[in-house]
């Protein structure tokens, strides 16, 4: 008598059903699903005295704006700041992850974070999962050994420059930025110039929108321009709220009055049989 042993899952370790399903499709000619792409402009440049970073706030899922006014520029330590690009999930839980790592580094070191520190920490995550972890990111920051900008791409690869740009509106940026950056800019002339890279992106690039976020960081002193600029405000906003033609109508009226009633029941003796 032959018994039949059922196929059980494996209880530990990695599971590569679905790895065999995907290329058994692939053979028959099943094209797998693309990645859902989120359409921003972020950029950075690198100015006198620190660094300024600056993003829009449209977040997209397709064609469809989810968000007209998100936060695209994380915190990462004091002095340092992280502007991010792809996928909304990966870019918030890959800065959470090494802001939480910087902060235990200070606590136990008892020194200020640096810009190289946080680089190291998000390359290497970001090299290990080969680009499925979609986070395209502009760092930024000022240090004891002064102002540093990086652009960390989504498969691990480090770009170090005086101005950058990522996402899907950054070649409008980077135009900008190519015609009118110069060394030595002032704090001014650093925000007008990011702010008109990021228009340029608004305008020109349907995943970029809404209104623009600057951060400037310098020697011990941070300040993050929330909405410096309100780009794509709404031009038509009712004044008075959706009014319904007429009240339900009560069409009749019931009271039942409630009395309490008290019932005493007389029992025997529980000993008795």
């Amino acid at each position: 008598m032959v018994q039949a042993i059922a196929e059980l899952p494996p209880t530990c370790g990695f599971s590569f059903d679905l790895c065999r399903r995907n290329e058994m499709l692939s053979k028959k000619g099943v094209s797998p699903p693309s990645f859902r792409k989120t359409g921003t402009t972020i950029v950075g440049l690198v100015f006198q005295d620190g660094v300024i970073l600056g993003a829009d706030t449209r977040a997209t899922a397709g064609s469809i704006v989810c968000d007209k006014n998100c936060e695209k520029i994380h915190y990462m330590a004091p002095n340092i700041y992280c502007c991010g690009a792809g996928t909304a999930a990966d870019t918030e839980s890959v800065t959470d992850m090494v802001n939480s790592q910087l902060q235990l580094h200070r606590y136990h070191t008892g020194r200020e974070s640096r810009v190289v520190t946080a680089l190291s920490l998000l390359k290497s995550h970001l090299f290990k999962y080969q680009g499925h972890v979609q986070a395209a990111l502009v760092l930024g920051g000022v240090d004891a050994s002064g102002p540093h900008l990086h652009t960390i791409y989504p498969h691990g690869s480090v770009d170090t420059l005086p101005f950058a740009t990522m996402g899907s509106g950054s070649l409008a940026a980077m135009s900008v930025f190519e015609s009118k950056y110069c060394e030595g800019l002032t704090k001014e002339e650093g925000i007008d110039l990011v702010c008109e890279a990021i228009r340029s992106g608004i305008f020109n690039d349907l995943g970029s929108g809404s209104n623009v976020d600057v951060c400037v960081i310098t020697k011990g002193h941070k300040e993050y321009l929330r909405n410096h600029e309100l780009r794509n405000p709404r031009t038509y906003v009712s004044t008075k709220a959706y009014s319904f033609p007429k009240k339900t109508e009560v069409l009749s009226t019931r009271v039942t009055p409630l009395k309490e009633l008290v019932g005493i029941v007389e029992v025997g003796d529980a000993m008795e049989e």
